[in-house]
């Protein structure tokens, strides 16, 4: 389906699979498209949860061609532009995704939205969940990065330290509320050790979270575990049980 964005001034499209349960948001790979969740076989890995109606999978379009990957462009337009598509994602999206998953559940859904990316579509996903665990309440984060720095290559403002979690978590106070509401949730992170991996993003934030004493699954796989959809699908069937589970 189209869906046109008042922020972003043009449609944004959308798949969606599923007839009830929890919503799910899924952020593609870098530069991805709404598309992906279906053509990299990542729908089949999760049919039996989608066709059991235990999560209803909303895969949208990436604006990252614009944003974190344009390199030759301006960086302050550049963020001015993702901080735009993250305002549709938590202004526009989220309700949408509320309303269409009461419809669907016929009752009002009140909780949370799982969000799910894996590469860059992790660091998108773990942006959208330590900025908003308001709309977020869960967060599988596969083989992400997790500074501003690997889109933005050291220009810093306001909307890129705002964007870069193991910049603003690292400077989140230890009285902040959203600490109490991360540790009332769930979220997993996980990594490989292997080709093409780089565990480095995670344990940043890792050992930041720690320190916070935020309670963050943090998980590290093997140095045969590469970068790739083949691990993905291993790591969604492994977590995805303890992330659905209320």
């Amino acid at each position: 389906m189209t869906y046109y964005s008042n922020i972003l001034n043009r449609d944004m499209e959308i798949n969606i699979y599923g007839h009830g349960g929890r919503p799910m948001l899924y952020i593609p790979c870098q530069e991805g498209r709404f598309f992906d969740f279906e053509n990299f076989k990542m729908a089949d890995v999760c049919s039996d949860w989608i066709n059991a109606g235990k999560m209803i999978v909303f895969s949208i379009d990436t604006i990252d061609a614009e944003t974190w990957t344009n390199k030759s462009g301006d960086p302050r337009w550049r963020i001015e532009r993702y901080e735009q598509w993250i305002q549709f994602i938590t202004e526009e999206l989220a309700t949408f995704i509320w309303e269409y998953v009461s419809d669907k559940n016929q009752w009002a859904y009140e909780g949370g939205i799982l969000v799910f990316g894996c590469s860059l579509g992790a660091a998108h996903a773990a942006n959208l969940y330590f900025r908003r665990p308001d709309i977020f309440d869960r967060l599988l984060a596969l083989s992400g990065v997790y500074t501003a720095d690997y889109g933005f290559d050291g220009y810093m403002d306001e909307l890129v330290y705002m964007n870069s979690p193991v910049d603003y978590m690292y400077r989140l106070p230890e009285d902040h509320p959203y600490i109490d509401l991360y540790n009332s949730q769930k979220s997993v992170i996980c990594t490989g050790r292997g080709p093409w991996e780089y565990p480095e993003y995670t344990e940043s934030l890792d050992r930041i979270l720690k320190s916070k004493n935020i309670h963050t699954w943090v998980d590290y796989w093997g140095e045969d575990v590469h970068h790739d959809w083949d691990w993905w699908y291993k790591q969604v069937v492994y977590f995805l049980p303890y992330l659905l589970d209320e």
